[in-house]
């Protein structure tokens, strides 16, 4: 008996020994995690007035005016900022290693200078006499031509910067169709105008059988117009199938007749590819002489946010396809961007025959800008435009 409850003793003894450290165990492995993530909770949370670095440090912004030059690498450390340089402003804190460029106002969009850019603020522009600004969107207007009121119309508000003049009827007049008529027969859309004892004409009664007689020459006239528009269309399609079967398509040739012109002030322009309804006349007065693919792209992704670039080459016809292609080839974001606007700049039916080269169609060029108009990029289309000396 008394070596059974020695021998009970002996395996008791080893799991008392194991029972306090298996419970301390069990809670470090449960507050550990929980621990852990607090302490990331609150590294990720800085100051108001800093940003949090890659390293998990918390470095003061720039004052507007400045730009960084080099983040702090130590807490309690400051970043080192510098003043933006002439032609450049930031308008807020900020830690961009890059300035704004100042907004320029130009005299041949009807702009004036209202204040000068400083390295805290922008250019602000104001519009000529004449003209008011209509806003586009938050940040960007037009000046347009302040309205001029016609022969029956009296101003009833001037134009000021930034609203239109606005027009109205002059007595006894009424608008109709955007236009100040007369009212003389006092009919309902004008008998507010006339004194209480005038009154509308008695609508005269048509007989039956006049509107019946109308009607009918009405349908006949109308199915006589369908029958020889009917007969035109086949005519014409078929003349387009047999002129289609003996000409060549010129869809799949990528040479375009190029042609020259002598633009003023001695510019140098290069060939420009023709469609076949364009009219030498109406080609800009100065083409810059080329157009360098690669100095394009860069500039256009430094002028594009990163999230739009995509929506930007699939609107200029580069295939989700590509789009995919360029990301599966470069880790890097902006290697990839710039591998979709090359497809896109370097695809030979676009390019009117250049194929892959270094030098961008003009045509291109003016795409390029009507996407980015639709894109509400204005700031980036005069940028562009004020690089490529377009007015």
């Amino acid at each position: 008996m008394g070596k059974m409850m020695e021998g009970a003793g002996q395996k008791r003894r080893p799991w008392k020994r194991r029972g306090p450290l298996g419970s301390l165990l069990l809670l470090i492995c449960m507050f550990s995690p929980a621990v852990t993530l607090l302490q990331d909770i609150e590294e990720k949370q800085c100051p108001i007035g800093d940003f949090l670095t890659e390293e998990g440090i918390c470095c003061n912004k720039c004052s507007a005016g400045l730009k960084l030059v080099e983040k702090c690498h130590a807490a309690g450390h400051r970043s080192n900022c510098t003043a933006c340089p002439d032609g450049e402003y930031t308008d807020q804190m900020n830690y961009s290693y890059n300035c704004r460029r100042c907004r320029r106002c130009r005299k041949s969009k009807h702009e004036l200078e209202e204040s000068a850019c400083k390295r805290e603020s922008n250019t602000v522009c104001k519009c000529e006499d004449g003209y008011y600004k209509s806003k586009i969107d938050s940040e960007t207007y037009q000046c347009l031509k302040c309205k001029q009121c016609g022969a029956d119309e009296v101003e009833e508000m001037k134009c000021t910067k930034d609203s239109n003049t606005k027009c109205g009827c002059k007595p006894n007049y009424y608008r109709f169709r955007s236009k100040c008529e007369p009212c003389k027969d006092c009919t309902d859309v004008c008998k507010h105008l006339c004194p209480p004892s005038s009154r509308a004409p008695v609508p005269i009664a048509i007989p039956f059988n006049v509107i019946a007689g109308a009607v009918t020459v009405f349908l006949v006239l109308l199915g006589l117009v369908a029958f020889i528009t009917y007969r035109f269309t086949k005519c014409s399609t078929k003349r387009k199938l047999l002129s289609s079967q003996t000409s060549p398509d010129p869809q799949h040739d990528c040479k375009q007749v190029l042609i020259y012109t002598e633009p003023p002030n001695n510019c140098s322009v290069d060939a420009i590819p023709e469609s076949p309804v364009s009219d030498p006349s109406n080609l800009p007065d100065c083409v810059p002489k080329e157009i360098k693919i690669p100095e394009l792209i860069y500039t256009v992704l430094d002028l594009v946010p990163v999230r739009q670039v995509k929506q930007l080459v699939r609107s200029l016809g580069v295939s989700d396809t590509e789009i995919e292609q360029a990301e599966a080839d470069h880790r890097s974001c902006s290697e990839a961007h710039y591998q979709m606007l090359r497809v896109w700049a370097e695809t030979c039916p676009r390019t009117g025959g250049g194929g892959k080269g270094k030098m961008l169609q003009w045509p291109l060029l003016l795409e390029l800008l009507d996407k980015l108009r639709m894109m509400h990029l204005v700031l980036a289309v005069q940028e562009l435009e004020a690089k490529y000396g377009i007015q």
